[in-house]
């Protein structure tokens, strides 16, 4: 490990937190920890959190969101992940005691418990964004424990691109033949969607997937690694929106998402997925501004009545679009 004073830093570390989208999600089977073996094609969106990171005057971590609500601030991952990070980086060279107290400012712009995985993307910024504000240094293998101890799903952020997630979601594998960037709209209903409560009925239902789903994702995986256009992604829709085992288990614990992505695929005439357990649905569009403008016809029909959306207020609606790795040319 190498360290400097951060508080030297001129200016606060800045990281973009994206959302992510299940392209697929077979479930394996249950383990004997209690948690699911998933075979999934994860894929990072444009749509992004922004997590800013300076030492703070005082003692005390501190945590000022702004934009959608992300809950209690004591219980953000960020200041999970930071604390985390503080204690897998160990004593601190530049000074007595552990590394320095972080002001994190976040910019909430991915809803929370939407199947969109926000708060682990935020919690892998912070994880990252701490390392450099204290000019400390982690190997790839202690950043993945460490990601892996703060959520299933934190340990895909580090890829920074598409990759297929196996077991909880701690082994992941980069996917890097997605050539362009097929648009995506995202439709959140404000309804609540418990993930334990929608893998509990998955087991009262099944004790594995279907096998159909599992050989979509496997074979979304293999193209992905050879090679695979937007448009062919796109062609690919129809079975991609079936390709969720969870579909059966979030419809039996929220049944009023069921009209709703009927009356959404009606709408639209395109197929509509569901991304993890809900209760984002999505549909996938040759680019982000088709998906803009499928985007204003959603916010028109909820407005005049022409789709029924549960929930007490509109739905989150938004065009965004798949991220493929970035080379490093474009990362620099």
């Amino acid at each position: 490990m190498t360290a400097v004073d951060p508080l030297r830093r001129l200016a606060p570390v800045v990281r973009l937190a994206p959302a992510k989208l299940n392209l697929t999600l077979a479930v394996i089977g249950r383990r004997d920890d209690g948690y699911h073996s998933l075979h999934s094609v994860f894929v990072p969106l444009t749509l992004v959190d922004r997590l800013s990171l300076a030492p703070a005057a005082g003692g005390q971590d501190t945590l000022h969101v702004s934009g959608l609500d992300a809950g209690p601030p004591a219980e953000n991952l960020v200041f999970l992940a930071i604390a985390a990070a503080r204690v897998a980086v160990g004593g601190w060279s530049g000074g007595p005691g552990p590394a320095p107290a972080l002001a994190a400012r976040l910019d909430k712009r991915i809803p929370v418990a939407a199947g969109l995985a926000g708060g682990s993307s935020d919690a892998a910024a912070a994880l990252d964004g701490a390392l450099e504000a204290w000019g400390a240094e982690l190997d790839d293998e202690a950043r993945r424990a460490v990601a892996a101890s703060l959520g299933s799903d934190v340990p895909f952020f580090l890829v920074g691109g598409p990759a297929l997630i196996e077991g909880r979601g701690e082994t992941v594998t980069a996917l890097h033949g997605l050539h362009g960037a097929p648009g995506v709209l995202l439709v959140t209903p404000v309804i609540g969607v418990s993930t334990p409560d929608v893998f509990a009925a998955f087991d009262a239902f099944r004790q594995h997937g279907d096998g159909a789903v599992r050989k979509s994702s496997a074979h979304l995986a293999e193209e992905l690694r050879k090679g695979l256009t937007a448009a062919d992604l796109v062609a690919r829709a129809g079975v991609l929106a079936s390709a969720n085992d969870l579909l059966p288990a979030t419809a039996h614990v929220v049944p009023t998402l069921v009209p709703f992505k009927r009356g959404l695929s009606r709408l639209l005439g395109r197929p509509v997925g569901l991304s993890g357990s809900g209760p984002t649905l999505w549909a996938l569009y040759p680019s982000e501004d088709q998906a803009a403008d499928a985007a204003d016809v959603v916010r028109a029909a909820v407005r005049a009545g022409d789709l029924a959306a549960p929930g007490a207020s509109e739905p989150f609606v938004t065009a965004t679009a798949i991220v493929g790795h970035l080379t490093e040319e474009q990362r620099s």
